[in-house]
């Protein structure tokens, strides 16, 4: 399967997976509700609803395809300023020092995996800044030439087993990543940090032979 930029996706996915957000505290208020089993069964059903963006992205670049290969281009442009713009998004927080995470306890409540797979699937389903991050950031690296559809599922399985290791380290490490991640200094740095790094990505896409 032939992917644009496979590089830049892959950076690109690993640093906003590895970026605190809605997901990553459900996980970890998982974990500490009824130990780590619970964060790793809602990190699948989390994981597993990321097919289901992909599987709209798709039908979206397939019908826009079908419409205007510029109009694919445009989409493809808009995508990069999007990447942009959540860098810059990141580095305000960081200036603002508004990213720490309001992660809730409910320890003591018994696993129900049925429960925990639903929330964790929901969750990732409903986000509608999941379902338009897919869409914008998906045309990055789909070639025309090959199946949009088979190509976002094989972009989404890369991201569905980069962040099932990541939150299921991190409800095996629950206590520790827990305090961690309530501290201001750190979660503003991992901010800085991702906000330059989307940035960087952005322009490169924008200015890539591939894109343009």
């Amino acid at each position: 399967m032939h992917i644009l930029n496979f590089e830049t996706f892959l950076i690109a996915i690993t640093i906003l997976t590895l970026t605190p957000g809605l997901d990553t505290a459900l996980v970890i208020r998982n974990a500490s509700r009824s130990g780590g089993i619970d964060g790793c069964v809602t990190s699948l059903g989390i994981c597993l609803g990321l097919f289901v963006h992909a599987t709209l992205s798709a039908v979206g670049i397939s019908a826009i395809l079908l419409q205007s290969a510029q109009l694919f281009q445009i989409m493809k442009w808009c995508g990069a300023a999007y990447l942009i713009w959540l860098g810059l998004s990141s580095l305000r927080a960081t200036f603002k020092g508004t990213g720490k995470l309001n992660i809730s306890s409910s320890a003591g409540i018994t696993f129900d995996p049925k429960r925990s797979l639903r929330e964790g699937f929901l969750s990732n389903v409903l986000n509608p800044k999941t379902a338009i991050f897919y869409l914008a950031f998906l045309p990055q690296f789909i070639s025309p030439d090959y199946s949009p559809f088979l190509q976002s599922l094989t972009l989404a399985g890369i991201h569905f087993l980069i962040a099932m290791v990541w939150q299921c380290s991190l409800s095996g490490a629950i206590n520790s990543a827990k305090n961690l991640l309530k501290s201001t200094s750190i979660m503003s740095w991992m901010e800085g940090v991702t906000g330059t790094v989307l940035i960087l990505l952005g322009i490169k896409l924008l200015m890539d032979d591939s894109v343009v």
